[in-house]
């Protein structure tokens, strides 16, 4: 009994061991490799076999194609990349993941005692006062770390009454099919294929299981590492979803027809993989098979990418405009009846929207600011609602301008500029909202010196923002000198802000990948401020009859804004 409990603890530490070995190796890896990797991820442009290529390189240095999946995932919520190349990336990082098995399954090797000397050598790496020697040696305790574990694991399985343990469970569930699930189900748990195929070669190289076993729960492992890519496309955007949709029927397409493969000609395949044997253990056998499973099949799904991204797009429909019916408030066609009120409740409307633009600019930049997924939801739904308020406002005005008086009917006239300005506030507020997911998919941030500098340009923008709404409201001629002097403003901080950012690049208090990005920003802000100064100007001079020193102001804010 207490021989069974010591190889229980083992069995448990050997598993734990492993888990915390690969974590340190694929740490490592990701540092050195650095945002080099996620600009290399950009550069697939339209071509599959490069992508693929590329999925492939990626995932073999980073040792995780859930990362990998989980980055392209990021990259397609945030627009900068296509369906069809994010998904030519993903099919080769299950290529590029099985370069985990190839390692673990070195422990058969005469020479797998001295890899476990890698995890002394790394830690004393790791106390080196040096960025590089400290993430080598990451790498390399890591990956002594998980030969130890395996080590250790295999030691456990070779105990009589654990081997006979599994041997009786697996024996019980010997039919190809609940194998393979079992796979699915332990590798959705884990959420690490590479993880599952290790255990699966220890208890190999333990005598646990035979071989045939083994490739059934592997092969089960192929197919539930997707749930990690499925978790990662929940909190994106329609697009993400579809990526995650295209993955899962793509790899359930191959798991299935291997499965088929494999029931069939299962004698003549272990008898191949038999001939890979080293030392007369199995474990490079199955490290192999899903590497053949992945080198064959992969490649021949590239030209299902394209009609999948079709099928997925009528299986994953974009979202309904009709679902923000909600969004309108207080216009109704029946209001058409009775033009006055029509009117009067046309203006609550308007204001309503300029509330929803102005809190979708509040989210997008404090997501800016502070990077969080928590208001992503809001923003998205806030921007539908945006817009179907813009189409509704613009049906109901033109129904009700033939209906109204010649003065109701400049003030619809001013209506269509104002919405179409309050409309591209709230793009800008998405424009943000996106740009911050694109940043921290690249793992970038502005510098706390230029966060100042925003929030010091943002304060002017709200404040303008407040005397837009009251010259709407209020028609208070008297606030647009006001409103002009706070966009002059803006601009003169736009210029201050350009500058204090390349003095702080040459300073090396900024990074130069930041420039892209605080250009879009600035020019992002002064749009916005721009759109609010057309809401002031064509409310209060709807025919457009300006005094004659503000009508250069009008021109250059409404030229800037489009």
């Amino acid at each position: 009994m207490d021989s069974l409990l010591k190889a229980i603890m083992y069995l448990l530490v050997g598993v734990s061991v492993l888990l915390v070995g690969m974590k340190f190796m694929s740490g490592g890896l990701k540092k050195i490799a650095g945002r080099g990797l996620r600009r290399f991820f950009r550069k697939t442009q339209n071509n599959p076999l490069l992508g693929m290529g590329i999925g492939v390189a990626v995932t073999a240095v980073i040792q995780s194609s859930d990362a990998t999946a989980s980055l392209v995932i990021g990259f397609i919520n945030a627009g900068v990349m296509e369906i069809s190349q994010g998904m030519a990336i993903i099919l080769g990082g299950y290529i590029g993941t099985t370069i985990t098995g190839i390692l673990a399954s070195f422990s058969s090797l005469p020479i797998s005692v001295y890899l476990l000397s890698l995890a002394f050598i790394g830690t004393v790496m790791m106390f080196i006062n040096n960025e590089k020697s400290k993430n080598f040696g990451e790498i390399l305790c890591g990956l002594g770390l998980l030969f130890f574990g395996l080590a250790v694991m295999k030691d456990a399985f070779g105990n009589a009454d654990i081997q006979s343990f599994v041997t009786t469970m697996f024996s019980a569930i010997n039919f190809p099919v609940l194998l393979f699930i079992v796979g699915v189900l332990l590798t959705a748990l884990a959420q690490s294929s590479s993880a599952v195929t290790g255990i699966v070669i220890a208890m190999v190289g333990g005598g646990a299981i035979p071989l045939s076993t083994a490739l059934y729960i592997t092969l089960g492992a192929t197919l539930g590492t997707v749930a990690t890519t499925l978790l990662s496309s929940l909190s994106g955007n329609v697009d993400g979803k579809r990526t995650a949709f295209i993955a899962i029927v793509l790899r359930a397409f191959t798991s299935v027809i291997a499965l088929i493969l494999l029931m069939v000609l299962q004698e003549p395949i272990c008898n191949f993989l038999h001939l890979m044997a080293i030392n007369g253990s199995d474990e490079f056998p199955v490290a192999m098979f899903t590497l053949l499973y992945n080198v064959i099949f992969m490649p021949l799904l590239l030209p299902l990418i394209k009609p999948m991204v079709r099928l997925s797009q009528r299986v994953i429909k974009d979202k309904d405009k009709t679902k923000y019916a909600a969004a309108i408030q207080f216009i109704d066609d029946k209001l058409l009846k009775s033009p006055d009120i029509a009117l009067m409740q046309l203006r609550k409307e308007i204001v309503h929207m300029f509330e929803l633009a102005h809190e979708n600019y509040q989210l997008g930049l404090a997501k800016i600011i502070h990077y969080t997924t928590e208001t992503s939801k809001d923003i998205i739904r806030i921007e539908g609602e945006v817009d179907y308020l813009n189409e509704r406002i613009t049906d109901f005005m033109i129904k009700l301008a033939p209906l109204v008086q010649s003065q109701g009917e400049a003030k619809i006239g001013a209506f269509f500029h104002v919405i179409n300005d309050i409309e591209r506030i709230g793009d800008h507020g998405f424009n943000f909202h996106e740009m911050a997911d694109t940043m921290n998919a690249e793992e970038l941030s502005y510098s706390p010196a230029a966060i100042e500098e925003i929030i010091a340009l943002d304060k002017i923008v709200q404040e303008m923002f407040k005397v837009a709404r009251e010259i709407f409201e209020k028609k208070d001629q008297s606030a647009l000198t006001y409103l002009r002097e706070q966009e002059e403003k803006t601009h003169q901080l736009k210029q201050a802000f350009y500058n204090h950012h390349y003095e702080r690049v040459l300073k090396d208090e900024c990074s130069q990948q930041m420039t892209p990005y605080i250009s879009s920003l600035i020019v992002e802000l002064e749009r916005v401020a721009d759109h609010l100064t057309n809401i002031g100007y064509s409310i209060v001079n709807p025919t457009g009859d300006l005094d004659p020193l503000l009508k250069p102001q009008k021109k250059r804010a409404r030229r800037k804004a489009n």
